[in-house]
């Protein structure tokens, strides 16, 4: 089986390439300082006997494990830590489909491009669900696309790409969906932590055997390079998911757990209300740009990305490379995520430079959408 590179890398080594200076907004790296406290934590373990560089435990640190399980509310026993997120979801959709239960995933459009990839991988059909036009959960869709062929159902919340914070109560329901049809239903939520609306509610108090919720540091401590992730599974599914974590990976890497562990018990929540703050305007500051560049977009509730959409000139690779070489900004192309938004661009706000792309980008839409080139042939 062959394998579609992701559209992300695509563009950034096209951006990475061009002759002027392009502003990223294409990748999820946060430009803000990690933890103090992970710093010296990373720090401290240089120093530390060499037993502390061998092998961790396959499913965690213990002290990280029960870290996490007393932030989520759940048992330690429940918790694997894992390479990441990614990793994490992969583990979670395998569990999934592995069950006998079909091989079908509902998929929410739009939708991260990761999740039809690893759908794929595991020998699943990814099927594609209309959201509302907020990016919110449309239950009746769900309810109509669920068959007895589901065996999966992938929500992310506060959701990449469109900003939106699932309501719980919907989210009660799509499991309740899941449950009719004998399906499990991860749910990704890596940005928990930049809840900018204060709405969000994980679907851990749901306490259902039918959730399995994937999340993990990247994002929030800033630190995408530590590949630090966890999943949190019914307890039917956690020796087979932690099976499965060893035979890929083995374990994890023991000094960005040490790392995570320290900077989970000593980092105040300052930390994180200031990047939610500084999130917050930089979204108050882009999207005033995209206001004067006459262009529709989506304001997050969650996340850090901004979708945005200019009349006449859609959200195709063409027309994002042409973002780059002529109005040096690199976003996405909403047809990188799926069907529903493929006339729009996506863009991450984790740039110290945010406000001056939209500045850009206001000026390159000043009069409209540029003309499309002629075909040279």
């Amino acid at each position: 089986m062959e394998y579609e590179e992701p559209k992300f890398f695509h563009v950034m080594q096209y951006a990475a390439a061009a002759d002027g200076d392009v502003i990223d907004m294409v990748s999820g790296n946060p430009d803000w300082e990690p933890p103090a406290a992970l710093r010296n934590a990373l720090r401290e373990y240089a120093d530390l006997p060499p037993a502390d560089f061998q092998y961790p435990p396959s499913d965690g640190l213990r002290e990280l494990r029960e870290a996490i399980a007393e932030r989520r509310g759940v048992d330690p026993e429940r918790v694997v830590v894992t390479n990441g997120t990614g990793e994490a979801n992969y583990l979670a959709m395998a569990r999934a489909l592995d069950r006998g239960a079909g091989d079908e995933a509902l998929l929410m459009d739009p939708v991260y491009p990761y999740y039809p990839g690893k759908t794929h991988l595991l020998g699943g059909e990814p099927m594609l669900v209309p959201t509302e036009r907020d990016g919110g959960l449309d239950v009746d869709a769900v309810r109509e696309a669920a068959s007895e062929d589901t065996a999966l159902v992938v929500l992310n919340t506060p959701n990449n790409p469109t900003g939106a914070v699932y309501d719980l109560d919907a989210v009660r329901e799509v499991v309740g969906v899941a449950e009719a049809v004998d399906a499990v239903v991860v749910v990704d939520e890596v940005y928990d932590r930049f809840d900018l609306a204060g709405s969000f509610e994980s679907a851990l108090t749901l306490d259902s055997d039918r959730v399995i919720v994937t999340s993990g540091f990247s994002k929030s401590m800033a630190i995408t390079g530590l590949r630090v992730g966890y999943g949190v599974f019914p307890e039917a599914h956690v020796d087979a998911a932690n099976t499965r974590h060893m035979l890929v990976n083995v374990t994890g890497a023991r000094p960005s757990q040490y790392a995570v562990h320290h900077a989970l018990a000593e980092t105040p929540p300052d930390y994180y209300a200031e990047s939610r703050e500084l999130l917050a305007e930089r979204v108050d500051a882009f999207t005033d740009a995209l206001d004067a560049a006459g262009a529709e977009y989506s304001r997050p509730e969650g996340a850090f990305y901004v979708l945005a959409r200019f009349d006449g000139f859609p959200g195709t690779m063409a027309n994002v490379k042409r973002l780059v070489d002529e109005a040096g900004v690199a976003g996405m192309p909403g047809e990188a995520f799926g069907t529903a938004r493929d006339e729009w661009i996506r863009f991450a706000l984790v740039t110290p430079r945010a406000t001056e792309a939209a500045e850009r980008l206001a000026d390159y839409f000043a009069d409209g959408a540029p003309e499309t080139p002629a075909d040279p042939r």
